[in-house]
């Protein structure tokens, strides 16, 4: 009886199973693999379930496939028609980083329930799909790097949800659209063949979202040149004689009053200068004792700045500060100077191995950081040449260029915009006192986008490598996407004066330790560390997790992965605080690895990064903090942790 009831049980399972099998969706998956060429390592199995293939997400009831991921599958030609676009509760299709090329059929417009679409770095072509718009759901699309041409559609605006939109390394031509969502906080059409005025509604989004087109103008780049069209010659005339002749006398009069007061002007202008120029003179009068008692040094950490003048600078190191000067970059936006700086009330904010930094406050209460480096071993020009640079980096809201610079034989000085939120490294890892409230996921999410368009920034703008990445060159503002990278390239001052990797401990790429040269590879080997601290809450720095000499942070994640998947690998307030978020962390992990991979050609570009991650961002639901919940959706299920991380771990 017993065994008989066993064999009930076995068949019901497996009815069960055969029941929950989206049938329809596997035929249409069958139908586009043996369409598109691919390698065989794509292997969709007919024995097993199609929820369990590579790259497929099903619902969680398992009857129908709502997410196709394949990024860098392989996949060579055109997208058939009528094979995905029977795949009818698809809301993720990410065909990304292939070589998939023609038009895109137009039957996918019946994915109504579609809401990301990566067609991104593939060989597309033909005008911007028309049946797009149609896709009300979508909030991410991104068709960057591709052959699409023609004109972008006034159409978009009916995507209303949309958050993100690339359209960048395409060759559409025309106007730009006044394109008006008010979800839209990512865009990008840059590297096109657009002309015209940027639309006002397009207007606070950065230079780097519109640069590379030749002919495209307005803010946020240089303002349109209105053309002066000759005004027609008429007939001369009786009539026309006279009117000239009333014109003239205007013109006259109205060239009088305009150099009186042209003159009036000048006049006050000279007026206020003297006066200034009084006022500057009493002022410097009152500072004397003040600066006498600054050159006598000392070595506060809050208060006056004095710790800036070390003893040293007694005789001649005031004496040259008066030859030199507070040199401010193109665009600071500040107005005060070097004496004004030493005057500053200051703490100490932090000291690293380049040099401390510290929150000065001047008396007008404008706020500041200083570095004040140590062992410069550039000359004057080289440094001032340098620092010119480093503050001329186009302007990127996740970047913190250098404002201004001095150079004297006992003191180098740089100074950066203040933000009162402090660093990632001291929100992850500051008091761990209880009651604490631990930085959320989704807040690391949006630290990590910022913090890969920051680099990506620096990379493509500046050419330089950063050098010194690490959470506490990570600043924050209020809103995490907002975060900036700051202390960047750097490391040239110090060429001379001893080995850069010293100064990136537990950052390090092993290239970087032989070579002593950063570079871009090695600068993408540090973010991915910096993403294995925001998913594991532990410091490269600390020695906690080691548990033998020379292990270091991604050796040990390796290490825990590869004999099993365990919860020690992430921090355990998340996952205690955030049920299911294993599944985005799971993600980021494997972005985290493949940054982190021994071989400098075997990691991805920090473009290529940034795109990985927005992706993650835009799929979580844990963006706000807390889980999203939504009555119109059904929840995605997914691979298990374990299943995934065995496929991607570095061997």
């Amino acid at each position: 009886m017993a065994h008989f009831v066993g064999i009930l049980v076995v068949l019901f399972a497996a009815l069960s199973y055969t029941a929950a099998e989206p049938t329809a969706d596997r035929a249409a998956l069958l139908d586009f693999i043996s369409k598109t060429l691919h390698p065989t390592k794509l292997r969709w199995d007919n024995t097993t379930s199609t929820c369990d293939w590579t790259g497929v997400t099903c619902d969680a009831n398992r009857s129908s496939v709502v997410a196709l991921r394949l990024p860098a599958a392989g996949l060579i030609g055109s997208v058939p028609n009528g094979t995905l676009a029977r795949l009818a509760s698809l809301r993720v299709l990410s065909l990304h980083s292939n070589r998939l090329s023609g038009p895109l059929p137009s039957d996918l417009s019946s994915l109504s329930s579609l809401r990301h679409l990566y067609l991104q770095d593939n060989r597309f072509s033909g005008d911007f799909p028309p049946w797009i718009p149609a896709l009300t759901r979508l909030t991410r699309l991104d068709l960057s790097k591709n052959a699409f041409d023609g004109e972008i559609p006034l159409g978009v605006n009916n995507l209303t949800r949309l958050t993100g939109l690339f359209l960048q390394q395409n060759n559409f031509s025309g106007e730009l659209p006044s394109i008006n969502i008010q979800k839209l906080g990512s865009f990008n059409v840059s590297k096109n063949q657009l002309s015209g005025s940027i639309p006002e509604s397009l207007s606070m989004f950065p230079v780097s979202s519109f640069a590379g087109n030749l002919d495209l103008c307005g803010s946020p780049l240089p303002p349109c040149s209105s053309p002066v069209l000759p005004s027609p010659t008429p007939a001369p005339s009786s009539t026309s004689r006279k009117s000239s002749g009333k014109l003239s006398t205007t013109a006259v009069i109205g060239i009088s009053v305009a150099a009186g007061l042209v003159g009036l002007l000048l006049l006050l202008a000279v007026f206020w200068w003297c006066l200034m120029r009084r006022k500057r003179g009493k002022r410097v009068d009152r500072r004397k004792p003040s600066t006498a008692s600054l050159a006598a040094g000392g070595g506060v950490t809050e208060g006056t700045v004095s710790s800036w003048s070390s003893s040293k600078d007694t005789g001649s190191g005031l004496g040259e500060a008066a030859k030199n000067r507070l040199v401010f970059v193109e665009g600071a936006g500040y107005s005060f100077d070097l004496e004004d700086l030493l005057r500053a009330s200051a703490e100490v904010l932090g000291k690293g191995s380049m040099g401390t930094s510290y929150k000065a406050v001047l008396e007008e209460g404008t706020t500041v950081v200083v570095k004040r480096l140590k062992d410069v071993a550039a000359s004057r020009k080289e440094f001032e040449t340098h620092a010119d640079i480093l503050g001329r980096v186009a302007e990127h809201h996740n970047v913190l260029p250098v404002r201004a610079y001095y150079y004297s034989k006992d003191e180098k000085l740089v100074v950066y915009d203040y933000l009162p939120a402090g660093s990632l490294s001291a929100l992850l890892h500051g008091s761990k006192a209880p009651g604490r409230t631990p930085m959320d996921w989704g807040g690391r999410l949006k630290v990590a986008v910022a913090g890969a368009r920051g680099l990506s920034h620096i990379h493509n703008s500046a050419k330089i490598p950063h050098g010194n990445l690490k959470a506490s060159n990570i600043l924050l503002r209020d809103d995490p996407s907002s975060a900036a990278i700051s202390d960047f390239g750097l490391y040239p001052f110090f060429a001379s004066s001893g080995s850069p990797p010293s100064r990136l401990v537990g950052y390090r790429a092993p290239e970087l330790i032989q070579t002593g040269r950063p570079t871009f590879k090695s600068d993408v080997f540090s973010f991915g560390v910096l993403l294995l601290e925001l998913l594991t809450g532990r410091s490269p720095n600390h020695t906690s997790f080691v548990v033998e000499e020379g292990v270091d942070l991604p050796r040990w994640v390796q290490s825990i992965v590869r004999e099993e998947w365990t919860a020690e690998v992430f921090d355990a307030e998340l996952v205690r605080g955030y049920p299911g978020v294993e599944e985005d962390m799971v993600q980021l992990l494997q972005v985290a690895m493949s940054c982190v991979s021994t071989m400098p050609d075997s990691r991805p570009d920090m473009s290529e990064v940034v795109t990985m991650i927005e992706e993650i961002l835009s799929q979580s639901e844990f963006v706000d903090g807390l889980r999203r919940h939504s009555s119109d959706e059904t929840s995605m299920g997914s691979p298990s942790p374990a299943r995934e991380a065995s496929l991607w771990v570095e061997e």
